[in-house]
C-alpha cells in the first residue's frame, strides 16, 4: 500500500478483539434413504485476534461447510462455535445480532457476490449501515482495495474478477468485520492476481485489527498470508500448527501428499506425482 494511500485514511482502526473457538463441530446432513452424510466430523480450533489462519484441504473435505456453520449457515448436528464468548446459533428470519454481524465472508464467486443492478457506492453503504455509520467512507474503504474512488458509482459489470472481489473485501469491512473469512476467494480468479488478492485480504485485516480464516486448496498461497495452517481430510482436521512448521515438517502423510501435489515451476512442465 503506498504512502500516499496510508495518508488518506482518516479512521482508527478498532482494537483487535476477535477471538473464535470451535469445539467439536460436527455437521451433517440426512441423505434420501435416511442415510447420513457427515461433511464436518468433530473438529476443533481457535482464531485468535489479529491471526491470519489458513484452513486447507481437498476440494469436499468440509472446509466450506465449516465457514458457513461458523457464519450461521448451517445448523451443527454437535458441537458448539464460541465468538468473543458468546456461542453462535444458525441464522433464522430475525435480524442478526449485532454482535454477530461481524463475522463477513467473502465469497468464491465474486460475479455472483455483488448485485448486479446496484452501484458499489450503493453495496457499501449496505455494509456501513449494519456497523451503524461507524466504517470509513466508501471513498476511504476503496482507496484500502486499491479501488479508483471514481468507480464508486460504476456496477459490478464494469469490473474484472479480481476488481469484484476486492469490491466484495471492502464491503465486508465496511460491515465491521472483526473475523474475515475467505471461502476459496481466490479459486475463480486468474493465476496472476490470486497471491495479489490474498496478500490484499491479509493486508486489510491488519490494518483494520480483524483477523483472518482464509480458505483454499493452494497452499502455496496460504503459505504466503497465513500464520498457522490446518489441514482437513474428509471432515477431520488431521494436522494443524504454524505455517512453517507444517511446510517444513508435515507430520501427516495426507499433509505430505498435498505438500508434494504444488507444481513446480521449473521450465520443464513438470507434474509432481500424488
Amino acid at each position: 500500500m503506498t504512502e500516499t494511500m496510508e495518508n488518506s485514511l482518516s479512521w482508527v482502526p478498532r482494537p483487535m478483539r476477535c477471538e473464535l473457538e470451535v469445539n467439536n463441530l460436527t455437521v451433517a446432513y440426512r441423505q434420501p434413504g435416511g442415510r447420513v452424510n457427515t461433511a464436518v466430523d468433530s473438529i476443533s480450533f481457535k482464531v485468535s485476534a489479529g491471526e491470519v489462519v489458513g484452513l486447507v484441504g481437498e476440494s469436499g473435505c468440509g472446509k466450506s461447510t465449516t465457514a458457513r456453520a461458523i457464519c450461521g449457515l448451517e445448523r451443527p448436528k454437535g458441537g458448539s462455535i464460541m465468538f468473543n464468548g458468546k456461542k453462535i446459533t444458525p441464522l433464522t428470519l430475525r435480524r442478526r445480532p449485532k454482535e454477530f454481524q461481524s463475522i463477513q465472508m467473502v465469497f468464491q464467486n465474486p460475479y455472483a457476490s455483488l448485485n448486479p443492478r446496484r452501484t458499489i457506492r450503493h453495496q457499501i453503504e449496505d455494509g456501513r449501515r449494519a456497523n451503524r455509520g461507524e466504517a470509513p467512507s466508501v471513498e476511504e474503504l476503496l482507496d484500502l482495495v486499491e479501488i479508483p474512488r471514481s468507480a464508486a458509482g460504476e456496477y459490478p459489470y464494469q469490473f474484472s474478477g479480481g476488481q469484484r472481489q476486492r469490491i466484495a473485501i471492502a464491503r465486508a469491512v465496511a460491515a465491521g468485520a472483526d473475523l474475515l473469512i475467505g471461502d476459496e476467494p481466490i479459486a475463480s480468479l486468474d493465476a496472476s492476481l490470486q497471491a495479489k488478492i490474498a496478500q490484499l485480504m491479509r493486508d486489510v485485516c491488519l490494518k483494520t485489527g480483524a483477523s483472518l480464516l482464509f480458505i483454499s486448496h493452494d497452499l502455496a498461497v496460504v503459505r504466503l498470508i497465513a500464520d498457522r495452517v490446518i489441514v482437513m481430510q474428509s471432515g477431520h482436521i488431521v494436522e494443524q500448527g504454524p505455517t512453517e512448521e507444517i511446510w517444513q515438517h508435515p507430520k501427516e502423510a495426507y499433509t505430505q501428499r498435498l505438500l508434494a501435489a504444488i507444481p513446480e515451476a521449473d521450465g520443464l512442465g513438470h507434474i509432481p506425482q500424488v
